[in-house]
């Protein structure tokens, strides 16, 4: 299988901030990789280097065969080949949940209204919302307006999808609907290098786990390794934090 995102050498500095510090990552084409670590570990950077949300300060990074990294690459077509869920909706309030999918169809691809329509409509029963084609974003819960999130990026036929932490704006009660998506993608074949607190999620939906701290991969493998077994205390620490947080070590009692 090809790979669809090799990242080399990666480095991302905002003025004195080093905050990624020699990526290396490849991502194979079908693979679903999620990215795990504490806030500040650099998880939404790397992602937002994928499509060149962030320039990076070193390094390489191919996409889809691309280089992205490279002066003269064709940014604007490359990136109508990824979608992008963002922790936000950024949906157009003005527009209904139908328009809201077909603008950028219309504009960016060229379609016709009633091709985007057909395609549009395709992708909302995908997320399980077929009936809230003529609702405006205002009239939705936060779960349903990030499927509606999913559903637009879908309707651009992407080969990768890039999700960054799509449930953390979400109340509990809504986090599942969206995680059901996710996982229907992952089932169908769909490239996906998601960032997430969802460890649930991350065990039983990735190929591989990838895990972050201090702008550095400090380990990755299959999820019952890092999730399960992992090798490296930092790696520990986090997991105890994140699944017991009530529990305080030692160290921290002292």
């Amino acid at each position: 299988m090809s790979d669809a995102v090799v990242i080399e050498d990666l480095h991302k500095s905002f003025g004195p901030l080093e905050v990624l510090t020699g990526i290396d990552l490849t991502v194979t084409s079908g693979e679903v990789v999620c990215v795990i670590g504490p806030s500040g570990s650099g998880k939404s950077t790397l992602l937002r280097c994928v499509n060149l949300l962030e320039s990076p300060t070193r390094g390489r990074i191919h996409t889809l065969g691309v280089e992205i990294t490279d002066p003269d690459c064709e940014l604007d077509a490359l990136r109508r080949r990824i979608g992008m869920v963002f922790q936000q909706f950024n949906l157009f309030g003005h527009l209904t949940v139908l328009d809201n999918l077909t603008i950028a169809q219309r504009r960016v691809l060229r379609r016709t209204r009633a091709e985007a329509e057909r395609i549009a409509r395709e992708n909302l029963d995908r997320v399980g919302l077929g009936d809230k084609a003529g609702a405006y974003p205002a009239h939705l819960s936060g779960g349903q307006q990030q499927r509606v999130a999913i559903a637009r990026s879908l309707s651009m036929g992407p080969e990768l999808m890039l999700f960054d932490e799509p449930t953390s704006a979400l109340d509990p009660e809504l986090v599942g609907d969206v995680l059901t998506v996710m996982r229907d993608l992952a089932t169908e074949g769909m490239t996906m290098l998601v960032v997430t607190h969802e460890m649930a999620f991350a065990r039983d939906v990735a190929d591989r786990v990838v895990f972050m701290d201090g702008g550095v991969i400090v380990e990755q493998g299959a999820p019952a390794a890092v999730l399960g077994d992992p090798t490296e205390e930092r790696t520990r620490t986090f997991l105890r934090r994140v699944l017991d947080p009530t529990h305080l070590s030692d160290a921290e009692l002292d």
